[in-house]
């Protein structure tokens, strides 16, 4: 009972940070894109549990970025090898791993345009493990098939491709994506969810197979790192999400 309650007062963006930092695995150096909370959150906890790895680069913020020349260095990393973790995120994201962060609906007439690709073509093809999340789980962002492709999820036999998507969080569910079938399959169910409101809540067809195991919740350890530090480093970059999710301010100034 006592580990029940312990459980419940868990929140759901813990569980996700939780579900993200667990499948960054060993990894040297992991990259975070701009404006991407939940994934830097899983980033530090990862270092904080790693004793310091894997180094952390954030995109447009430089006390922890190294490179001086932005997009382009990341690109460069990325290309020689030296980034083995980036996270993806879509409008739209379908069972073929395709990413859409260009518009939805018809391209000529969309009924909503967003920021574009940037590097995610790039990126999606370079970067070994490429972690796919998703804040909202539903058939209105988990999709059959993509209005557009921003990056592809698979290349044809032929394409030399050593990047590419690796698993898909949501607030539901942690799905695996097999390369060589190129598509989804269910990997665990949150606490608090079910099989059932997965399969309802998507769009596409993925494999699924019984029992589903529940995705592990955060340990007590874990649950100080991301309550304590990791809070402590959002509320830095990140304080609008910190003060929604962990009830943290920033100090008055005097």
């Amino acid at each position: 009972m006592a580990e029940m309650a312990q459980t419940a007062a868990i929140r759901p963006e813990e569980v996700f940070i939780h579900a993200l930092a667990r499948q960054i695995g060993e990894a040297r150096h992991v990259a975070v894109g701009a404006n991407s909370p939940l994934p830097a959150a899983a980033a530090f906890l990862a270092q904080r549990l790693g004793n310091g790895m894997p180094i952390v680069s954030m995109q447009e913020i430089s006390r922890y970025n190294a490179f001086t020349d932005g997009g382009r260095e990341l690109f460069d990393a990325a290309g020689q090898g030296r980034i083995d973790v980036f996270f993806l995120s879509g409008a739209q994201i379908d069972g073929a791993g395709n990413i859409n962060l260009v518009a939805v609906g018809e391209y000529e007439h969309p009924k909503r345009r967003f920021a574009g690709s940037f590097g995610s073509s790039y990126l999606y093809f370079v970067v070994p493990r490429v972690i796919l999340f998703r804040t909202e789980h539903s058939r209105r962002t988990l999709v059959e098939r993509v209005d557009f492709v921003s990056a592809p999820g698979t290349s044809p036999p032929n394409v030399y491709r050593p990047g590419g998507p690796a698993v898909l969080v949501t607030p539901r569910c942690v799905f695996a994506f097999d390369r060589a079938r190129g598509r989804f399959r269910l990997e665990s169910v949150h606490p608090e969810h079910s099989l059932e409101e997965v399969l309802e809540h998507t769009g596409f067809q993925f494999d699924w197979s019984r029992p589903v195991r529940t995705t592990a919740a955060p340990s007590e350890e874990v649950l100080r790192a991301i309550r304590g530090p990791v809070a402590a480093k959002l509320l830095e970059l990140y304080p609008v999400f910190a003060a929604q999710v962990f009830e943290t301010r920033a100090p008055p100034t005097r």
